[in-house]
């Protein structure tokens, strides 16, 4: 309700859903990502990123978090934004917009166990990853060109 004419709001324009995904990649030489393998459509036994959509009213980093314990049980600190994706037929339950976080993390102090949605939960070469669901594959070629940037 808009607390004036009783009304709810009304909007002329489709909108879409919003979730969150956390690209984790370790602190290593040869750095890797953890990955979940999704126990449900879509992409039913494919490797993503962990996350989820946004609950109402949920802040966008209290919904990453919530979707990595949910999925993985790991609690992570340290997020940045790394990038919104919104390409239409990214899901194909229907139009959605992720914003993808990036967290750098020891994994010798991470104990990830897959849960919820994941039914498995691995970590792979960043730059050999299986084949990945969604568009979760350029996901983590930004993932890897923000921490090549870094060392430059």
């Amino acid at each position: 309700m808009d607390g004036k004419s009783g009304r709810g709001f009304s909007y002329d324009y489709p909108r879409p859903a919003l979730t969150v995904d956390a690209v984790l990649v370790t602190r290593e030489a040869a750095p890797r990502v953890l990955l979940i393998r999704r126990k449900r459509d879509p992409f039913t036994g494919s490797w993503a990123f962990p996350g989820g959509f946004v609950d109402a009213n949920e802040k966008l980093a209290d919904a990453l978090r919530r979707e990595l314990r949910e999925e993985t049980g790991l609690e992570i600190d340290e997020i940045e934004q790394l990038y919104t994706a919104g390409d239409p037929g990214r899901d194909p339950r229907g139009w959605t917009v992720s914003v993808a976080y990036l967290a750098r993390v020891d994994p010798a102090q991470l104990k990830p166990i897959a849960a919820d949605d994941a039914e498995e939960v691995g970590w792979f070469p960043i730059d050999n990853p299986p084949s990945l669901a969604f568009d979760h594959a350029m996901i983590l070629g930004r993932a890897r060109a923000r921490i090549e940037d870094r060392k430059a």
